[in-house]
């Protein structure tokens, strides 16, 4: 490595200027990673929380499923569920957080009248409690799918800031000041030999004289 290392001082002044550039860019890089760590923390809590609502919706969605069904039969449950019309849509769009992109849904409202189901005035009430119930449930699903691939993508940024923040702390910034050590001590034998030369000019000199 040394070899390829030129040991003059212009070439030292640039590799002054890479370390300045690199530790500016080492510090920008810490910020980022402690902000995106401090943005998944919160992340993450809404992820538990909506996990934890998630089941107890699931459960109640369960519970009137299983009323309905002994109140009415299983095909029946089926064909109204096949009659359904309205596909729900979601607008799905992207927000950014600390310059990573995220999905974003707007306007999720899945809930529907008797009449958007199909058959609807037909239903009995334990069908209808148990449709606004799953409608319900998936509403959850979809905001905890948005907040669980938001934190995936999060941390898979912070990740990758890490690796970048390791290998300047570690391995650029220590090998650039490694070589601009050499330099130095290169130009300063250099000097010292310099001046050590001269010495003996001067003496050969003052012999001659």
């Amino acid at each position: 490595m040394a070899q390829d290392i030129k040991p003059t001082r212009s070439e030292l002044m640039k590799l002054k200027k890479k370390i300045k550039l690199a530790k500016s860019g080492y510090n920008l890089l810490k910020k980022k990673r402690d902000g995106l760590i401090l943005d998944f923390f919160e992340v993450l809590g809404k992820a538990k929380t909506l996990r934890s609502e998630m089941t107890n919706f699931y459960n109640g969605a369960q519970n009137r499923m299983n009323i309905a069904r002994m109140l009415e039969s299983d095909l029946a449950i089926k064909s109204i569920a096949l009659a359904m019309k309205n596909r729900p849509e979601i607008d799905l769009k992207t927000k950014s957080i600390m310059g990573v992109k995220v999905p974003k849904i707007n306007q999720l409202d899945l809930q529907k009248k008797n009449s958007e189901r199909g058959p609807g005035i037909f239903n009995s009430a334990a069908v209808t409690e148990t449709a606004e119930a799953y409608e319900k449930l998936v509403e959850k699903v979809i905001v905890a799918a948005e907040v669980e691939t938001s934190m995936r993508k999060l941390l898979q940024e912070i990740e990758k800031t890490k690796r970048r923040v390791n290998a300047l702390e570690f391995a650029v910034i220590p090998q650039m000041q490694k070589s601009a050590n050499f330099i130095r001590l290169r130009l300063e034998e250099m000097e010292r030999e310099n001046i050590f030369r001269m010495k003996r000019i001067k003496k050969k000199n003052e012999a001659a004289a």
